[in-house]
């Protein structure tokens, strides 16, 4: 099926699931359109925590990986 087919059946409303060897990989979903408020420099002044992995070398190598191919 064509892909502009797919989106249109997703404006409709239909769920839309595609699958390879009957195991569903990607689900389409329409675009949300944000409401809150947002702001250039909204963490200003404020802490941001970050998890103990975030520099870890290995997960870094991964995420390369999974960009490279």
């Amino acid at each position: 099926m064509q892909l502009s087919k797919l989106i249109a059946a997703v404006e409709r409303g239909e769920e839309v699931i595609i699958a390879r060897r009957d195991k569903a990989v990607v689900q389409l979903n329409p675009v949300r359109e944000f409401r809150g408020k947002s702001r250039i420099g909204g963490l200003k002044g404020r802490k941001l925590r970050l998890g103990a992995n975030f520099d870890n070398p290995a997960l870094n190598e991964e995420i390369a990986k999974s960009f490279n191919g």
